[in-house]
């Protein structure tokens, strides 16, 4: 398949994005805004319904950048492999930036470990130890049930990670590097529009803060620089390995782990030391375990179907 990245206008593709931005917000409010349907009975009536909006967002974003998009094949391969999906190198879009990604939670890491350590002290260690890990063994399926009919697990763990790296990833970097946009602008722009996709929250803070805009503000705008600083990532992920299996397992891993720790009082240091260290290990191979020839079969001098694989 060839491209040329002249087909689709700077404004076109800003515009285009913008607008599945907006629509991956908007659509949320839409069941009762615009269909005027009865406001949900229950939170998790209320899930279900935003599980739904969401992956019709994410599918009319999908159908509506295959348009625009220059692809010269309508083979399934040749189009899910424009947005990222691929069943080559699998493995590779998985654990390497897994365990690029785990760095920068090296202190976080570190805390679980000394917590558990100590909580094996206190239990008296050896038998009691094995007896801790034959208990959480068998408690797995139980967890597994639970995580399973947990709406909050869902939302956090599944649906908001796969929309949210289909609509902000597969679909807008795609259209921003065909209309001439350099990685670097593209790699900053989406991360932008990700970010603004989650003003939406403020609401659900204002309320949660007694009504506070102060508290409200400072909550959400902290959220925003997190999504922001992620979505750069998410954005260089996607671009430098071209599968999107890679930013989604990254986010997915982020959304669970919370906020990176790098202070704690009890740990004497460690968790400070471990998180500096994981920070200097991230930062010397960002680049190395993200080549894009670990995740492509090179052809012509190109691992992916539009170039943007050839980092300058």
């Amino acid at each position: 398949m060839s491209s040329d990245g002249d087909n689709i206008s700077t404004p076109v593709a800003v515009v285009s994005c913008v607008a599945m931005a907006l629509f991956y917000v908007l659509i949320l409010y839409a069941p009762t805004v615009i269909l005027r349907l009865p406001s949900p009975s229950s939170f998790y009536n209320f899930m279900i319904r935003r599980f739904i909006c969401a992956a019709i967002s994410a599918v009319a974003s999908l159908a509506f950048t295959a348009f625009l998009l220059p692809i010269k094949s309508w083979e399934a391969s040749v189009i899910l492999g424009v947005f990222g999906i691929r069943k080559d190198h699998l493995w590779q879009g998985v654990v390497y930036p897994l365990l690029l990604t785990s760095l920068v939670y090296a202190g976080s890491l570190v805390l679980n470990l000394l917590l558990l350590l100590e909580s094996w002290k206190e239990s008296g260690g050896g038998c009691s130890f094995f007896s801790k890990v034959r208990s959480f063994v068998q408690a797995i399926p139980a967890f597994i049930l639970t995580c399973a009919s947990d709406v909050s697990f869902w939302r956090n763990l599944v649906v908001a990670p796969l929309t949210e790296e289909l609509v902000f990833r597969a679909c807008m970097i795609p259209l921003l590097l065909c209309a001439g946009f350099r990685i670097y602008n593209a790699i900053f722009l989406c991360p932008i529009l990700f970010s603004l996709a989650h003003l939406n929250h403020f609401r659900e803070m204002y309320i949660r803060h007694n009504r506070s805009y102060i508290k409200a503000s400072l909550v959400v705008g902290l959220q925003l620089g997190y999504t922001v600083v992620f979505g750069a990532y998410a954005s260089f992920l996607f671009i430098r390995t071209g599968h999107l299996t890679a930013p989604l397992f990254a986010h997915i891993f982020c959304n669970y782990m919370g906020l990176p720790v790098v202070l704690h009082s009890r740990s004497k240091g460690l968790v400070s030391a471990a998180a500096l260290a994981g920070v200097v290990g991230f930062v010397t191979l960002l680049f190395p375990l993200t080549k894009p020839s670990m995740y492509n079969d090179t052809t012509n001098n190109c691992p992916c179907w539009l170039g943007y694989c050839l980092w300058d």
